[in-house]
């Protein structure tokens, strides 16, 4: 998994990109009433921008699986997630299209805000790699493993990050209940799978690979399912527990 496993899981907002005639300010307070609510690492990251802002009160609010999430503010019906989410409200993206597939390209993870049918803004947010993630890949390999990434992210985020870390296979666009179907995917291949995650959502492919390694800071309920637990939280020891375990 990539979020909070490969990257630190600390995502913070890079750039705010407004719609014309929408103060950057007034982007943020409605994201961040949206997110308010979330312990999700993108809505950590709005929340913590807009920290000093007034944020206005939402009612109805509703997670959207792999897409974003949706409220209202003062009765109007307020939609923030991905190109996917902004597709199925039919909202007009404007001139402001052609700059997050830009920013995506950039390896950003781009939040589209909407409100009343119409686009508000971009939020662009960005995650650094673990610092022993590339010497964890580069071990991988030289013991023959092979190295798969399974993102929610857009796949030109994901191919960034893949292309920085020596990633072999990218799984993007991947929906949080998505994942173990991936797994069982690539083990219909005849390929033993390891998992590493560290979330609710990873809990379900931890169980299903072969062998599941959840990292000692994420959830309980992946820890649970997992075979092995990494007590530091780092991506490098799962080359110390295959030393350990080489069968």
């Amino acid at each position: 998994d990539k979020t909070g496993t490969l990257t630190m899981g600390q995502p913070k907002v890079v750039e705010v990109i407004p719609a014309p005639g929408v103060a950057a300010d007034d982007l943020l307070r409605v994201a961040a009433a949206v997110d308010q609510g979330s312990d999700h690492p993108l809505a950590v990251a709005i929340v913590e921008r807009a920290k000093d802002l007034d944020i206005p009160k939402v009612s109805g609010f509703l997670n959207i699986e792999g897409k974003g999430a949706s409220a209202a503010i003062d009765g109007d019906p307020v939609f923030l997630g991905n190109r996917r989410l902004m597709d199925e409200q039919k909202i007009d993206l404007l001139a402001l299209g052609e700059k997050a597939e830009a920013l995506k390209g950039e390896g950003r993870t781009v939040i589209h805000v909407a409100r009343s049918g119409k686009l508000l803004g971009l939020i662009a947010i960005a995650d650094a790699p673990r610092p022993t993630a590339i010497a964890t890949i580069k071990k991988l390999h030289e013991q023959g493993v092979r190295v798969a990434m399974l993102t929610g992210d857009n796949a030109g985020t994901a191919k960034r990050i893949a292309d920085l870390l020596g990633i072999d296979i990218v799984l993007a666009d991947v929906l949080p209940g998505q994942k173990a179907e991936k797994i069982k995917e690539l083990q219909a291949q005849g390929l033993k799978v390891g998992m590493v995650g560290d979330g609710v959502n990873d809990a379900p492919a931890l169980t299903q690979a072969d062998v599941g390694f959840a990292i000692g800071a994420g959830t309980d309920v992946a820890i649970e399912s997992a075979d092995i637990v990494l007590m530091k939280s780092d991506p490098y020891d799962v080359v110390g527990a295959m030393t350990l375990s080489p069968s």
